[in-house]
């Protein structure tokens, strides 16, 4: 079965406060990219690769796919304004021959080669496949620093990536959310949306997005895994 993967590694960080693109902040010796291309080169059935980098980033991104060994057909393509619109670009340059796409974020370089499998497995079986874990936290809804109520956090998990999809059914998905003017934070509420079944696989607390100064402090502390 042949699977495409898409990095997604467009977004300016501006929160981390550094003067270069969010993907490409150092982490533990390498930009954050690095770690994303080494877990995309360790999954054997991934056959093309499209990353979606900010404009300008394009010689940075080649060179990291090397030092990641990424050995699979790499395509650079500018992102869009939204992680959305990079997906959608991005998604445009896959393979037309490929049956499932993963999609990963720059933003999340400690997740595994093994969660990408078990998300392309769950794709393959009923069309899509993402990591996420169970919330831990008691959840309020808040208005105005109020607590209005209390959410049962029964059933309720928390989405990561990678995420994996039939590419025929993500494909339909981004058009019609195009056509419809659908704005969503992932791929998965997309494919939910219209009519998609999507499955979710145990991720980990530790495939942590960095967003944030504290979540950059956070990874580096955690930086002697990768």
């Amino acid at each position: 079965m042949k699977v495409s993967a898409i990095i997604v590694a467009a977004g300016s960080g501006r929160r981390l406060g550094f003067d270069v693109p969010k993907a490409f902040v150092r982490l533990a010796g390498h930009p954050m990219l690095y770690y994303a291309m080494r877990t995309i080169a360790a999954v054997d059935a991934i056959e093309d690769v499209v990353v979606a980098v900010p404009r300008g980033m394009e010689p940075a991104a080649r060179s990291e796919v090397r030092a990641a060994g990424l050995e699979a057909p790499v395509k650079l393509v500018e992102g869009g304004e939204e992680r959305q619109d990079s997906v959608r670009i991005a998604l445009a340059l896959t393979s037309a021959e490929s049956e499932l796409v993963v999609v990963h974020d720059a933003s999340r370089p400690f997740a595994s080669a093994e969660l990408c499998r078990a998300c392309l497995a769950a794709a393959a079986r009923c069309g899509g496949g993402i990591a996420a874990i169970a919330v831990a936290d008691t959840l309020k809804r808040v208005e105005d620093r109020t607590i209005m109520a209390t959410i049962p956090r029964t059933g309720l998990f928390q989405a990561q990536t990678p995420q994996a999809f039939r590419r025929d059914l993500l494909v339909a998905a981004h058009l019609r959310a195009e056509r419809e003017a659908c704005a969503v934070t992932d791929d998965a509420e997309l494919v939910e949306r219209f009519g998609g079944k999507v499955e979710i696989v145990e991720g980990s607390p530790l495939n942590l997005k960095i967003t944030t100064p504290a979540d950059l402090k956070l990874a580096q502390a955690l930086g002697a895994s990768l």
